[in-house]
Order: structure tokens, then C-alpha cells, then sequence
């Protein structure tokens, strides 16, 4: 895998996932029920397009909880280089190659590729996909779409079968490199989806890698994650507090 092979271990997800946050935000986050989730979602195949910051990091926190992990590129060469990095935990393949193997499929790349990815990715019905994008302006000086629409929203029309949620684009890749824990803390990851066994299922995958996964509503509330995302951008880059950081709320 490490050496770029095509061929990956296909691995079965359990139908039993325990979400440790329902639509509501009303079940408790805790280490036990981490514990569970980790037991039930490790033999996961996870296909992570893209391989910048973000894939990387996502390989990371995945990898170590025990998922198969496989990078999809439009080219393979330099997935299998990236994969490489990874020892024999991670794998590569094209894009179609590791979407049509994987339980979940993440977007670690920029929106602007989004297009032309969910086209070469060839069918993603009944795949959950996990939408990491964020709309920014070119000059990274706010959102370039919102209020009536979000970019998870914009994919789920591009690929209108598949079961999109939103996540992890609150997070620098720097959190993730460094295990997704900020300060010693795990980091948060505000979800969004109108289909809610794949929120739970991605919840669930969020927290057995040691992160903290928030229910934020249906996919619509996107429009919100993103400009929660556009703040920590502008924390991080405008006002001079660096990618160290992250978002979350104490009580929940």
C-alpha cells in the first residue's frame, strides 16, 4: 500500500456505530463510547481525494485508528508518492479506483475542483461523501457564496445521489498533522447532512480517531459551518493567531 499499489484490503463497516451526538446535541461525548465507536468503524475504506495539507492530516488521524485509507488522484503517481510517506497504512489509486472501493469518500480538495472531480469520480450513489470545502474568495477575504446556499450544498446537486455531509472544513491541516488535538484537546468537527444514519456513521468515525464530532442539522446548516470556517480562517491567517487553533463550544 505504502509502495503505491492500486490494490488495497476492501474492508466491511459494521452496521452497528454508536453516534456519540444525535441530531439534537443531547447525547454526551465521551471516551467510552470513543472506545466503542473505534471497535465498530476501523475496518472502514476510506478514500480521501486530493493530496495536499488536508488529505494528509485526514490520512493521519484515519490511519491510526485502524481505517484503510487509499488517496485518489487524477494522478496516481503522485498519490502513490504522498502514500508512500505513510509506510503500508495508506494506499493510492485514481480517482474512480479508490471511489468505487471505499465505504466513505472525503473532498480534500478546493472547491473550485470540485466540478471536475465529482465527474471523474464516476458513480457516487449511496457513497457518503464528506464534504472538507470551503467557497472562499480568492483573496481569502471571506465566503464567495452563502446565506441561500453552502458548497456542500452545491455538491450534493452535482451528485444528487450520494449521501453528503459536511465536515472537518473547520479545521487547519496543521490540527490534523498533529492528531486533530489542539492544546491537548481533541479538536471539534461540526457536521451537517440531511441524511441522518450517514451523519451518525461519519460522527461516529470522527470520534473513534479521537476527535469530537457536533451535530450542526441538515445540510443546510452548512451555510453557517462555512462561515464558522471563513472566521477561523481570518483568525488564523488575518489576524495573526496561526493555524494552531480551532473552533468549538464548551457544553455540548
Amino acid at each position: 500500500m505504502g509502495s503505491g499499489l492500486v490494490d488495497f484490503p476492501i474492508r466491511k463497516k459494521s452496521s452497528a456505530i454508536l453516534p456519540d451526538n444525535n441530531p439534537s446535541g443531547k447525547i454526551a461525548y465521551s471516551r467510552h463510547r470513543r472506545r466503542a465507536n473505534a471497535d465498530r468503524s476501523k475496518d472502514m475504506t476510506l478514500a480521501i481525494i486530493g493530496t495536499g495539507n488536508m488529505a494528509k492530516g485526514l490520512a493521519k488521524v484515519f490511519s491510526r485508528a485502524g481505517n484503510a485509507v487509499v488517496f485518489g488522484s487524477r494522478d496516481p503517481s503522485e498519490a502513490a508518492s504522498v502514500a508512500r510517506g505513510f509506510g503500508d497504512t495508506v494506499a493510492a489509486a485514481s480517482i474512480p479506483e479508490a471511489v468505487a472501493k471505499a465505504d466513505m469518500v472525503f473532498l480534500a480538495v478546493p472547491y473550485d475542483a470540485v466540478a471536475a472531480v465529482v465527474k471523474a469520480a464516476g458513480s457516487l450513489a449511496g457513497k457518503i461523501v464528506v464534504d472538507l470545502t470551503n467557497p472562499m474568495k480568492a483573496d481569502f477575504s471571506g465566503l464567495a457564496i452563502g446565506f441561500s446556499t453552502s458548497a456542500a450544498e452545491e455538491i450534493a446537486r452535482l451528485a444528487p445521489q450520494a449521501k453528503v455531509v459536511k465536515g472537518f472544513n473547520t479545521l487547519f491541516a496543521s490540527v490534523l498533522q498533529n492528531g486533530g488535538e489542539v492544546a491537548g484537546t481533541p479538536a471539534t468537527v461540526l457536521l451537517a447532512g440531511d441524511d441522518a444514519d450517514a451523519v451518525a456513521e461519519v460522527g461516529a468515525l470522527v470520534n473513534s480517531a479521537g476527535l469530537k464530532a457536533i451535530v450542526a442539522g441538515p445540510l443546510a446548516a452548512s451555510r453557517n459551518i462555512e462561515a464558522v470556517a471563513a472566521l477561523n480562517i481570518g483568525l488564523g491567517y488575518g489576524q495573526g493567531k496561526g493555524t494552531d487553533i480551532a473552533p468549538t463550544w464548551v457544553g455540548i
